[in-house]
């Protein structure tokens, strides 16, 4: 990817970074792929009930769009992300293992022939097992989930407003910004 953005000056402003997260009304988070970075106390413990109602949030250029814990699928790119992207948009996934599925790849090749980076593409192959130092992994997530959780959430449709009005708050100044910080990562 580095060598595509040496050769071609335009080449981040073309890709649709994309990645989802999930949101806990209870605010629990997912340690397991979510980076912490703070002033405050790390080792300030926050009990969470379990099982609490959650939202799978994807988002990328033209997010976020919610699915009600489910995973994203090439049927549910195709219906809200695929009709909004340019014709000359590069999208990016991370490796996660139901992005590798067969199905998704071959829907990929079809709606993104030679432009598209993920597991398994014939354009950029993403690196099994990386870390994601994409836009929404080492901004977009941390910027929404501090808005959104200020303040005990009530139940789902308070939590998908507040993503919402999180996402909203995002600048296209801060998005260019992350956008060209891919690089330095």
């Amino acid at each position: 990817m580095l060598d595509k953005v040496d050769d071609d000056d335009s080449f981040l402003t073309r890709v649709c970074f994309s990645d989802e997260a999930t949101f806990h009304v209870s605010g629990k988070v997912n340690k397991h792929n979510c980076r912490i970075l703070g002033f405050k106390n790390p080792r300030v413990v926050i009990e969470h009930q379990r099982d609490s109602p959650k939202l799978n949030v994807w988002c990328g250029i033209t997010g976020p769009y919610f699915f009600a814990e489910k995973t994203v699928t090439g049927n549910t790119l195709q219906l809200y992300a695929v009709p909004q992207l340019p014709d000359r948009a590069i999208f990016q996934q991370d490796g996660a293992p139901p992005h590798f599925a067969n199905i998704i790849r071959t829907f990929l090749n079809e709606q993104f022939p030679a432009r598209w980076i993920g597991r398994g593409s014939p354009y950029i192959t993403w690196p099994v097992r990386s870390p994601d130092l994409t836009p929404p992994d080492f901004f977009l997530w941390g910027f929404v989930k501090d808005q959104v959780y200020t303040t005990p959430v009530h139940d789902l449709a308070d939590l998908q407003e507040r993503i919402h009005a999180a996402v909203n708050n995002v600048t296209p100044q801060m998005l260019h910004n992350t956008c060209f910080e891919v690089g330095y990562r």
